[in-house]
């Protein structure tokens, strides 16, 4: 292995540690970690700049996101979402585990699923103290719902866009082909709750009266608001099969770009305010482990493990998409799941050139064609394994990440033990099923 091979595996290696460890900022350790490769000439500013600009739609499209959620928050929407899932539950610790599931789930299919907890965790624990109710595991079980529902489709987790957008797959090709796999991942926390979440599903609460009532702000607004997330649903939809196909990132950009002019004219929060308040930092992060993965992939080591992969798998695609599956998912409890995708599909992608599956041509950044039917279910399996493995334990995703600092912010730290306790049989479960699920629908 040459040296500027082993910068880059260093490199990568300790942005994933300093990560894991929380000794930085995983912004901070991934912006740190493509430097690094700039300053030792591994690449120039330029070859980084290059492979940032390779994954243009994943960077447009949450930021496009980030845009739309911030510039509704002055309605108090979502505030009177999470008082409505506790009332509807009138006293009953059932409905009140089936209410948590029933507003996330629609919310984390079509928003980040970090940037639906960051929205909805803060709200729980008040709520839950004010009926009595442990709030930990009910944070717990949001974080489990929201990396699931993710799955539902295309733009619902940074993981499934990004494999998506690897290979071309449309916002209605995932709908029809992988959409049922992720409603399985869904169902199985609902079948696992009575179990997981005894105490809650099991007791009945009181002091309901007690509760604040929050009151939506701005009606007129939000209805507008509405109509505009009306319009980038169906045109995330429909974007691709239209005459002139629109990508999911510039309906993303679009809609965005119609929220910040009804703020500005309705005067409900100020356009600086709302860029200040975006998540910056998981911009950033995206942008570094770009260059990161580029430098893996320019000194030769993807091609190195792709070759090694071919030669322990061969052409055996149902082994291979198991293996990655279930290997994805373990190595996703414990490496956050998007600088692992970004690493995983360049080396996927040299595997079926190696194994004669494909031509070289998939391996051009501006490749546009179909990939062949029999070589997607690897594919399929990584989008999986990477996003519900991050259920396993505290640190295997963003969404935990946030859920545990809430957590902390109100007295009470969620351990790893803890979150291992309910996060390992989730994702052993989740991964079985969906193991079960390629299979049966793409590799029988």
């Amino acid at each position: 292995m040459n040296v500027p091979a082993i910068i880059s595996v260093s490199s990568f290696i300790g942005v994933m540690l300093l990560i894991m460890t929380e000794r930085l900022h995983l912004a901070v350790a991934a912006f740190f970690g493509a430097l690094i490769l700039v300053f030792t000439h591994v690449m120039t500013l330029q070859e980084a700049v290059d492979y940032i600009s390779r994954s243009h739609g994943t960077l447009a499209l949450f930021f496009g996101v980030m845009i739309l959620v911030r510039a509704f928050e002055p309605t108090k929407i979502f505030e009177y979402l999470a008082t409505q899932m506790v009332l509807i539950a009138k006293g009953s610790g059932k409905l009140l585990v089936l209410g948590v599931i029933a507003i996330t789930t629609p919310i984390c299919a079509v928003l980040p699923n970090a940037t639906t907890v960051m929205l909805l965790a803060p709200l729980i624990p008040p709520i839950a103290e004010e009926i009595g109710v442990d709030f930990v595991p009910l944070l717990i079980l949001m974080v489990f719902v929201a990396n699931s529902a993710g799955l539902l489709t295309l733009v619902g987790d940074p993981a499934t866009f990004i494999v998506g957008d690897a290979v071309n797959l449309s916002f209605t090709d995932y709908l029809s082909r992988l959409s049922l796999g992720g409603a399985l991942a869904v169902a199985t926390i609902l079948v696992m709750s009575p179990f997981l979440f005894s105490k809650i599903w099991n007791r009945n609460f009181t002091n309901l009266d007690e509760l604040p009532h929050p009151k939506i702000n701005h009606p007129r607004t939000l209805t507008l608001g509405i109509i505009i997330i009306v319009f980038v649903l169906i045109f995330f939809v429909i974007g691709d099969s239209l005459p002139i196909p629109i990508k999911p990132e510039s309906v993303a950009l679009f809609g965005a770009a119609l929220a910040l002019i009804l703020v500005q004219k309705t005067k409900i929060d100020t356009v600086n305010n709302i860029f200040r308040d975006l998540d910056w930092s998981t911009l950033l992060f995206f942008m570094s482990t770009f260059v990161l993965i580029g430098g893996l992939e320019k000194t030769g080591v993807t091609s190195y493990l792709s070759g090694l992969l071919a030669l322990a798998i061969g052409k055996n695609i149902m082994l291979g998409s198991i293996v990655i599956l279930f290997l994805v998912g373990i190595l996703s409890s414990v490496v956050p799941n998007i600088p692992l995708v970004v690493a995983m599909v360049p080396l996927l992608k040299e595997y079926i050139v190696n194994i004669g599956l494909v031509g070289s041509e998939i391996l051009s950044p501006d490749f546009s064609g179909n990939f062949p039917p029999e070589v997607l279910p690897l594919f399929y399996a990584m989008m999986f394994g990477a996003t519900l493995g991050g259920n396993g334990t505290l640190v295997g995703a963003s969404s935990n990440i946030v859920a545990a600092g809430v957590s902390e912010q109100h007295g009470k730290p969620i351990s790893f033990k803890t979150f291992l306790q309910y996060g390992l049989p989730v994702m052993a479960m989740q991964l079985v099923v969906s193991a079960l699920y390629v299979v049966i629908f793409f590799l029988n």
